[in-house]
């Protein structure tokens, strides 16, 4: 039997072997290119292909591939048939025809892709949910289980309605990212929710998965065809309160392409400073620094660690109609009234470093760089706050003290950074622990032990009176929290100002420990210190805070 089916493999490749090689003989006398529509990445255009109806493709043999500005790339079977010529006569009165040779096999594979032209509207980029349906796809979809029900029992066989339940029930759930995953016989989504990824579906068939992600490549203008290397893309959803961005990223894996979809939903936006989990002492000091005429302020911490959102809040802060706020992000997440955003286009030669130029010869009064990635946006950035700038900006650092040692290897000299660098942040974001079916735990004798010592050693500017009976509580799950026991997530900071001390002691190139030492001394409460005393208000658990920071050292 094995035998058998290797045998029909190997005549099955020899027959596609010898079409492709009287498709390139065919070429070769006609004095034409030759393309191969399957084993090679020849991208085919949904655009390209709906200037010809499908039924008069197939009676011409031809196939339009793809439409840059003008030019029309078509591949064609015959050039001496009648058909051919007559639709090839007909294309040239618009456009620029460029022809390829192509086998029947290839034009077979092109003509597939008139499948996702039927049914459609006009692909715009844009998405239009009926309100009604997300609603009542909203309201019924209150766990995981509920959504996973849903896709179950849906008996549509458009991929654009299965498409449309996954992307209600990502914004039923709070979902910031969608995960489409294949794996050798079915393929699954999985939703991140605040900031942990569940599983939601784990058994598309292999047709509907590939079906998905082809829908999925459409709305977001990419190549449909070319499925061995990653693509980047984006498309809207358009609902009657707002504009949902949805940015794509897919990839290929070794049982097909693995599909991300990033949701930025302006509703998720908290761009009030008081609504992102500050303790009263730190606001107060961010507050200060943010009103100061010049420096530089960088947030650190990974992907995903609500940098932006902060830095997105600041901005509003201090947003006044007098004051020119200018920004260069990579990309935008969301659009601010008042503030002038600009995008990195690295083919418009407009990078971080270049874009930043550009800014100052706008005379803005706050500059918002998305990311100091490398020495010269660096330089750039510190000696614009050295020129009576504000300069808020982003480092991928594990914490606040980490970004002094950072920023000296790129190569920046301590007599710049020291009395450019004002303040110094960095954050995680944790779980909020649902309020509907939290459940206290009983404090045993060490751990009040613990927690007493811990407010002991905290700096004066904390309130200890608030956590002086604290309530310990765990997470359980209902029906108001889709059984996860989590609802939403705030923020737990550290915060670096970089006083008179700190900066005299920057000039000597210190090492992260002697910076931790120090800030220490000056009074700074870490990032697991902030955690554990939301945990004391009851905010969130102590399993998150470790989850994100490690183990809490009761003894340092």
């Amino acid at each position: 039997m094995l035998q058998s089916k290797a045998l029909e493999e190997q005549v099955r490749r020899q027959r596609r072997e010898a079409e492709e090689n009287d498709a390139k003989r065919r070429a070769q006398k006609l004095g034409l290119p030759y393309a191969d529509l399957i084993s090679t990445s020849v991208p085919t255009e949904i655009k390209a292909l709906s200037l010809v109806l499908e039924t008069d493709a197939k009676k011409a043999l031809l196939a339009p591939l793809q439409l840059v500005k003008k030019t029309l790339i078509v591949a064609i079977f015959d050039s001496e048939k009648p058909e051919t010529k007559t639709l090839l006569d007909e294309l040239k009165k618009k456009f620029e025809v460029k022809v390829v040779i192509c086998s029947m096999t290839g034009l077979s594979h092109a003509w597939s892709y008139y499948q996702y032209i039927l049914h459609e509207k006009e692909i715009s980029g844009r998405v239009e949910i009926n309100e009604a349906r997300l609603h009542s796809i909203e309201e019924t979809i209150h766990s995981l289980e509920d959504l996973e029900k849903n896709i179950r029992e849906f008996k549509s066989p458009y991929t654009s309605e299965i498409l449309e339940i996954i992307l209600s029930g990502a914004l039923a759930l709070h979902a910031s990212d969608i995960h489409l995953e294949p794996s050798k016989d079915v393929g699954a989504f999985r939703l991140r929710i605040d900031g942990l990824l569940h599983l939601a579906y784990g058994e598309f068939p292999r047709h509907t998965y590939e079906l998905l992600v082809t829908r999925i490549k459409l709305l977001s203008n990419l190549k449909l065809n070319i499925r061995d290397e990653p693509q980047d893309g984006r498309f809207t959803i358009g609902l009657k309160d707002r504009s949902i961005e949805m940015r794509t990223s897919i990839i290929p894996s070794e049982f097909g392409e693995t599909a991300v979809l990033r949701l930025l939903d302006p509703k998720a936006l908290k761009v009030n400073l008081e609504d992102l989990g500050w303790r009263t002492d730190d606001l107060e000091i961010a507050k200060r620094v943010i009103k100061e005429p010049n420096g530089l302020i960088l947030n650190t911490g990974p992907t995903g660690s609500g940098k932006t959102t902060t830095l997105y809040a600041f901005l509003t802060y201090v947003r006044k109609p007098e004051i020119k706020i200018i920004t260069i992000e990579d990309p935008i997440e969301y659009h601010l009234t008042g503030i002038s955003q600009t995008q990195v286009d690295p083919d418009a030669n407009y990078t971080f470093a270049s874009g930043l130029r550009s800014i100052l010869r706008q005379d803005p009064n706050i500059i918002l760089v998305g990311e100091i990635r490398d020495k010269e946006t660096a330089e750039i950035a510190l000696n614009a706050s050295l020129t009576g700038h504000l300069v808020f900006s982003t480092l991928h650092t594990n914490d606040a003290v980490g970004a002094i040692p950072r920023l000296i290897d790129l190569g920046i000299q301590g007599n710049i950074l020291g009395p450019s660098l004002s303040l110094v942040i960095a954050q995680r974001l944790v779980r909020v622990l649902c309020n509907k079916c939290k459940v206290g735990k009983e404090l045993d004798e060490a751990l009040k032990k613990n927690i007493k010592t811990f407010l002991t050693k905290l700096p004066s500017r904390v309130d200890r009176t608030r956590y002086a009976a604290p309530t310990i509580f765990e997470p359980k799950g209902c029906a108001e929290c889709g059984n996860l026991g989590y609802r939403g997530r705030t923020s737990i900071f550290e915060l670096f100002p970089v006083n008179e001390t700190i900066e005299a002691e920057i000039y000597k190139n210190p090492t992260e420990i002697e910076l931790k030492r120090l800030a220490k001394d000056t009074g700074m409460v870490t990032m697991q210190e902030d955690g554990v005393l939301k945990v004391l208000l009851g905010v969130t658990s102590f399993e998150e805070i470790e989850r994100l920071t490690g183990p809490v050292g009761w003894n340092t």
